[in-house]
């Protein structure tokens, strides 16, 4: 448990910093972020090994990141909240917490509570998380490098080799704005030339493919100056 990492997701500056001191003191690291977009630019980075999440966020509420991350990890997450209502707890429970805090807390409710989430997950080993994804009428699996069409008519997507790895650059990333360079980099690494514009012709063969299997669905938005975003909801599928 020593060294352990804990993901802190609060907008109080105040008690992230208290939390932080006590965390760190214990040791344990600790990362800091305060909205949920933040956090998933850390989670881009590391696996933490406990969240402590915050119900009340600007942005994003802690009940959807909630719901989300237990889609994609089971991570332990303890929810912190200054409600006391048992409904809300109940809510936190439902969207797959593990634990429910009400502010305030003292430091030692804190850690005995950091600590038993951390036992009870070191005592059932966490299973690989799945690399299937689904979103729309498709399931894309990272493994198999194939995607296949759900629904009454099944079948496989074609693809080739260029068009699967945007597909899942973007699956991997869904509802965010992607630049170019940022497509460029994460499907063909850095060799590329600096204005190398076959991404927009794969967009566009990728488009139409995605358009034929499941029409109407505008799964690629083109952003006005900023790149392109994957409007679907995606959710990672057991094996």
């Amino acid at each position: 448990m020593q060294g352990a990492t804990i993901l802190m997701v609060e907008d109080d500056p105040e008690i992230s910093r208290l939390v932080a001191e006590v965390l760190r003191k214990e040791g344990f690291e600790i990362e800091i972020s305060e909205t949920g977009e933040a956090m998933d630019a850390v989670l881009r980075r590391l696996r933490p090994d406990l969240i402590v999440l915050d119900l009340m966020l600007p942005g994003e509420d802690g009940l959807s990141i909630c719901r989300r991350l237990r889609q994609a990890d089971n991570v332990p997450i303890l929810m912190l909240t200054a409600k006391s209502d048992e409904i809300d707890r109940v809510v936190g429970l439902e969207m797959g917490a593990d634990d429910y805090l009400t502010k305030p807390f003292g430091p030692r409710e804190l850690l005995a509570r950091i600590r038993a989430l951390l036992r009870r997950a070191q005592g059932a080993p966490a299973p690989p998380a799945s690399r299937r994804f689904a979103f729309d009428r498709f399931v894309l699996d990272l493994d198999a490098r194939a995607v296949e069409r759900t629904g009454d008519d099944g079948g496989s997507l074609q693809l080739t080799t260029a068009e699967f790895d945007l597909l899942a650059c973007f699956v991997q990333r869904p509802r965010r704005v992607l630049t170019r360079d940022q497509i460029l980099d994460w499907t063909r690494g850095r060799s590329v030339e600096p204005f190398d514009r076959t991404i927009d012709m794969l967009i566009s063969r990728l488009r139409k493919k995605l358009g034929a299997a499941s029409p109407g669905s505008n799964l690629i938005s083109t952003v006005r100056n900023g790149g392109y975003l994957f409007t679907a909801t995606v959710a990672r599928v057991s094996s």
